[in-house]
């Protein structure tokens, strides 16, 4: 995990008739307020592959960068017991009716009908079962509640690797080789998960039991390493995700988004659209006065990717300048941030920039 500070504006509050900051002999400590005003951000995605989650927070004007591989499942730290899969990789699982995992075998008649449909982008309306909902919500994840009944073995599609194809400028390469398929069951051991894995051709299996950490939203597993891996900042301390998405296309199932922007919902961070075209209200004069809180809607797509134009069979996606964003960070502190860039200077994707001000 890589942390990168980016340039803070720290003041002093005035207290006690004290107007600036001072640091006495005795080593007392006055109290500090952070104000960020007209920040500029590029979160580095890493280029036109995209290989790169980055999660911002906006309070302290900070970006961490994971590699958008590194982990598979997400097991949340709720009440509720429920897994996430890793959309930015694009993977998707489905039920099978078996419950004893060594039974599964890659011939199996139910596990060959599945994986002509267990994918995401097949334009098929019904194969948004195959994948979390992309909304956010954790009711509707494609595994089931984890309960302590025999839960059922589920085939797994591990979606494609990072791509090391060289993309046309403007455009984007994101997927590499298929990373094929494996057969997992989760039960639960008092308020542990217990995960059973193995490739579909194996009649034995791994198993290893996660714990929850109420000091995050998840705790990430990565087959790669068959380990719990770090990836999310602690859930108070990040606001957006920059990141390779699987959205839904309503009547064609899910669907692969790049340069998208999913926003800390666990954590209560949501966002507003504002558009300047179908608004008086601009981005230089929006005060705290302005924000709307009936606008914020519980959905992690609250930016997603409405900050950009999609481009089309002659045309390549491009930013829009006429909208800007009212942010609830998960402390509850509001932002207006507009974004600025969709590439770099040379037209390379995957290094978006935006300015953001705390409104106070």
């Amino acid at each position: 995990m890589k942390i990168n500070k980016i340039l803070t504006l720290f003041t002093c509050l005035s207290i006690l008739g004290l107007s600036s900051c001072s640091s006495n002999d005795d080593n007392s400590t006055d109290l500090i307020e952070i104000v960020i005003d007209g920040a500029t951000v590029t979160p580095n995605l890493g280029g036109a592959n995209e290989p790169n989650q980055v999660y911002v927070d906006l309070s302290t004007n900070t970006t961490t960068e994971i590699a958008r591989d590194s982990w598979d499942l997400g097991f949340s730290s709720g009440t509720e017991f429920r897994v996430v899969l890793n959309g930015s990789i694009y993977m998707a699982t489905a039920a099978l009716s078996a419950t004893d995992i060594d039974a599964v075998t890659e011939d199996n008649t139910e596990v060959l009908t599945l994986q002509e449909q267990v994918a995401v982008g097949t334009y098929a309306a019904e194969n948004i079962a195959f994948v979390d909902a992309p909304n956010g919500d954790l009711s509707g994840t494609a595994i089931a509640e984890v309960t302590e009944d025999n839960n059922n073995v589920y085939l797994l599609n591990l979606g494609f690797g990072l791509s090391n194809e060289s993309a046309a400028t403007g455009s984007v390469a994101v997927t590499g080789e298929s990373r094929g398929w494996k057969k997992i069951k989760i039960t639960k051991s008092g308020n542990d998960y217990v995960l059973q894995y193995a490739d579909l051709n194996a009649t034995t299996h791994q198993e290893i039991t996660i714990s929850k950490n109420s000091d995050y939203n998840f705790t990430f597993f990565s087959f790669n390493t068959e380990t719990v891996v770090d990836v999310e900042p602690k859930k108070s301390e990040w606001d957006l995700n920059f990141t390779v998405f699987t959205n839904e296309i309503q009547g064609y199932g899910s669907y692969g988004y790049t340069d998208f922007v999913a926003n800390n919902l666990k954590a209560d961070a949501k966002a507003y659209l504002i558009n300047n075209e179908e608004a008086t209200l601009t981005y230089d004069t929006f005060t705290l006065d302005d924000v709307n809180s009936t606008l914020f809607e519980n959905d992690q797509r609250n930016i997603g990717s409405s900050w950009r134009n999609g481009g089309g069979p002659s045309s390549l996606p491009s930013l829009k300048d006429s909208v800007f964003y009212i942010v609830q960070d998960a402390n509850g502190n509001y932002y207006k941030l507009k974004f600025l860039a969709l590439t770099n200077e040379s037209g390379v994707r995957g290094y978006p920039e935006f300015v953001y001000s705390l409104l106070q």
